[in-house]
């Protein structure tokens, strides 16, 4: 299968092919999201040499698959390693042996899984790195591994011989609707838009989940089969992800879970009340493991400082594993279809197309034909005060050119009506904004909505821009 996006990510990484000095580039993201088929597709046969570290693979099994794999590349070690630094000196070998004058790909999958306990194994990629890779000119060395906390840890912010050691880092996304759309058709399964998004905002643009889906399946089939069957993969997949990625997640468990139940966000002061981890350092490495990972976003309020950020749970398979897989028992018959009615769905789709929203910012902007302004973007919420009510904002833009468009997201199964009741809450959340945020610029307001608005007096008379589904799935 040819590669589906990843254009920026792909540049990225062949620019480094044609720098004058050796390269050292750290891929993260969460699991499933499509590392290793990155590289492989980007430099497909010209890898020079690759090897894949062993989930709970012991010394010498690692040792021994590494040996076994510089053999396959053509490489002929004059000793079997017993120790890392061996292993390290028998590529060095192969590197100098080299005749090509081109750059040569090594990538080391699985990173942290090589550092099995008391192997040194990082200390033997230190020493090879610093005196002797990074002396050469001709190495485009790549790492990347699923346990964000040591990659994090252990590389990234490395305060030894590895500080400030990689040249570039690459932190993979999942799809974007567009690029999901693509992905479905290339497995020959066509859907509607409409489908495709709910798909989405259950599973998320997360290409490994996406390939679990059979031709001749609806797409609510698809997600009873994954999700609500006996054994569903996608029942099993929420523990495996956390226990992957993260060294003792029991923090990381709590900190989403509880964002499971505020979608909308919470403060970090908040976040340390209702969680009970102590506040300092070790909450602050819990953070930036998460947002590495992708789990969590933060984003600042307008009109607020990077002190009063708000923390959001944005992977959407997670959301949607705590807030309907896990509440709902396995039964006979089609459970998400039975479900899909409910309040409880109806509220979690709610947060789940806010999340969309938010993840495809540039093509509502673009949609908004403001993509060429300067702007910046967030939430906004006020509490009742002195006698204003409060009130709360999915989504603000704030442009340079005088305007702040104020972003209404609607998720409905049908075209969305505007009431009499509604068009006052509307005018009555514009009319506080502009009293409590005390903005100079003109505040005009935009529906987000799946299916559009019916268009009557009230549409007519207060929104100013309507976005669609169609144009969450432009390509950019």
């Amino acid at each position: 299968m040819d590669l589906i996006g990843r254009k920026i990510e792909q540049q990225q990484l062949l620019k480094k092919l044609h720098t004058d000095k050796s390269e050292l580039v750290a891929i993260l993201g969460r699991r499933r999201v499509g590392k290793t088929f990155l590289i492989r597709k980007t430099f497909q046969n010209k890898l020079f040499f690759q090897f894949t570290g062993l989930h709970k693979g012991t010394l010498p099994d690692q040792l021994e698959r590494f040996h076994k794999a510089m053999k396959n590349f053509g490489a002929r070690p004059k000793i079997e390693p017993n120790s890392w630094f061996e292993a390290f000196d028998n590529l060095k070998q192969f590197i100098h042996k080299s005749k090509s004058l081109k750059k040569k790909v090594i990538f080391l999958d699985e990173f942290p899984w090589m550092a099995t306990n008391k192997s040194k194994f990082l200390t033997a990629f230190t020493d090879f790195w610093n005196s002797y890779a990074s002396q050469r000119t001709d190495l485009l060395f790549i790492i990347c591994g699923s346990s964000a906390s040591w990659m994090i840890n252990k590389v990234l912010k490395n305060k030894g011989g590895l500080h400030n050691r990689v040249t570039d880092r690459i932190f993979l996304e999942p799809f974007t609707l567009a690029e999901t759309e693509r992905f479905l058709r290339r497995k020959n399964i066509i859907s509607s838009r409409n489908e495709i998004t709910k798909l989405y905002m259950a599973l998320g643009g997360i290409p490994y989940y996406l390939d679990l889906i059979d031709k001749g399946e609806s797409i609510p089939q698809a997600i009873d089969r994954l999700c609500f069957r006996k054994n569903a993969p996608m029942q099993l997949e929420y523990n495996e992800l956390l226990g992957s990625l993260f060294d003792n997640s029991d923090s990381h468990h709590v900190l989403i879970e509880l964002l499971s139940k505020h979608p909308q966000g919470l403060s970090r002061e908040v976040l340390i009340k209702k969680s009970k981890l102590k506040s300092g350092g070790g909450f602050t490495t819990i953070i930036e493991e998460l947002e590495y990972s992708g789990f969590i976003s933060s984003i600042i309020p307008i009109d607020k400082t990077k002190n009063e950020k708000i923390y959001k749970l944005q992977d959407l398979y997670t959301l949607f594993y705590l807030q309907q897989i896990a509440n709902n028992p396995v039964k006979k018959g089609n459970t998400w279809l039975s479900l899909f009615n409910t309040p409880s769905v109806n509220t979690w789709s709610g947060y789940a197309f806010e999340n969309v929203c938010h993840q495809h910012i540039n093509q509502i902007k673009k949609a908004l034909k403001i993509d060429g302004i300067q702007s910046e973007y967030g939430t906004w919420k006020s509490k009742p005060k002195d006698g204003i009510k409060g009130t709360q904002i999915d989504l603000l833009i704030s442009r340079a050119d005088g305007i702040i468009n104020v972003c209404e997201i609607k998720f409905m199964r049908e075209s969305f009506l505007i009431t009499s009741d509604y068009a006052n809450k509307l005018r009555l959340k514009l009319s506080v904004f502009k009293q409590l945020s005390r903005t100079k610029k003109s505040v005009v307001l935009a529906m987000i909505t799946a299916n559009g608005l019916i268009k009557n007096k009230y549409a007519l008379d207060l929104v100013q821009n309507e976005i669609v589904l169609d144009d969450l799935f432009v390509e950019l």
